[in-house]
């Protein structure tokens, strides 16, 4: 394994460490259609904390929180506010994984346990990250039961329908000035990843702000990390509006695949998710830029979505506004119709609606 990519098989899971893990739970199921599927908590023999456990296809959030007030939960959420503390990695064999992770130089954050029910058995290993993030190895193999050991199904009457989400595509990472290609160099080294692409401020920049951003892969694409970082610029850029209310590094944004982005927007919105708003004239050009496309571009319009060409095809996206109180983490939707890229031509567009909602936050 020395000298080669992890052997990762996906993400496992995300967990958010939020305020009132109740609340949240039925946020995700109204708002985004996920579906409820395990609990923990003072009904499981927990005293410290809650968690739910929701699923969308392949795509599984743990919402946590913290039931007393002194505890590492409450005092991430009493700092960062509500946001992802972990960043769970399927594997096949969670030890060696996390013993080759920490012989490369990874900080640990948990040793190898094994956790055990009448279903089976789960090991977990975890190590830090950028910021106070950490990623959990989940080895999960020899396991039966609904989610892991600890928790107990989660059926309750109310279902809304799902959303059509079906993979985690990427996770975007926030972190400080000059420290993206230190970052970038630790998943290189220590998860063997390679940049899949690389973009400076010249890149991604309007007349106000910019970023420079890094994208670490793993060899089977099934893991992806960009990493961002702020670039001089007139103003504030939201990378630092993010480092501001997030008070560190952290997890900016989740992209959630899609195979019919019309269809998802459309729930999304009905269901009162909130988008960043995309001009008209960023339609006026669309054509020439991307070329053909199998979708009704007059549907894309009124829809809102992000359409950008690579080598290898093209994708359709959309970013909602945040989620939470503070300015920081927010998702976004995508559909690749054979695009490895990350949508570079909308990065101008997408900039200047978010500076749009920065000024009317006074943070711009």
């Amino acid at each position: 394994m020395k000298n080669s990519c992890l052997p990762l098989l996906g993400t496992d899971y995300v967990e958010f460490y939020v305020g009132n893990a109740k609340q949240a739970a039925h946020f995700y199921q109204s708002a985004f259609g996920f579906q409820p599927l395990a609990f923990a908590g003072l009904e499981t023999g927990l005293k410290d904390r809650v968690s739910y456990v929701l699923r969308q296809d392949k795509i599984t959030f743990v919402l946590t929180s913290s039931l007393v007030p002194n505890s590492d939960i409450a005092a991430h959420h009493q700092k960062h506010g509500d946001g992802v503390k972990v960043i769970a990695l399927w594997v096949d064999n969670a030890s060696s994984v996390y013993q080759e992770a920490v012989a490369r130089g990874a900080r640990s954050y948990q040793t190898p346990q094994i956790l055990k029910d009448e279903n089976g058995e789960v090991v977990t290993a975890g190590v830090y990250t950028y910021g106070e993030t950490v990623h959990l190895f989940i080895e999960r193999k020899n396991y039966r039961g609904t989610f892991l050991p600890g928790f107990i199904e989660w059926n309750p009457t109310y279902k809304p329908e799902n959303t059509g989400l079906l993979f985690v595509d990427h996770i975007v990472g926030n972190v400080g000035w000059g420290e993206m290609d230190q970052v970038a160099e630790y998943y290189r080294t220590v998860f063997g990843f390679d940049q899949l692409i690389s973009f400076d401020d010249k890149d991604i920049s309007t007349e106000y702000t910019a970023l420079k951003s890094k994208v670490m892969a793993n060899d089977n694409f099934w893991v992806k990390f960009p990493i961002n970082e702020p670039a001089k610029g007139l103003k504030k850029s939201q990378i630092e509006e993010f480092l501001d209310f997030y008070v560190g590094p952290g997890p900016q944004h989740v992209a959630m695949a899609t195979d019919d982005i019309s269809h998802t927007i459309t729930a999304l919105r009905s269901r009162g998710v909130e988008f960043l708003d995309v001009p008209d004239s960023y339609y006026n050009t669309i054509t020439s830029r991307v070329g053909t496309i199998e979708e009704n571009l007059d549907e894309m319009k009124k829809l809102r979505i992000l359409i950008d060409r690579d080598d290898e095809g093209y994708l359709l996206q959309l970013f909602t506004k945040p989620v939470q109180d503070r300015p920081t983490f927010f998702f976004e939707i995508i559909q690749r119709k054979g695009a490895k890229s990350f949508g570079k031509g909308n990065f101008k567009a997408l900039f200047e609606s978010i500076e749009i909602e920065q000024s009317k936050r006074g943070t711009l």
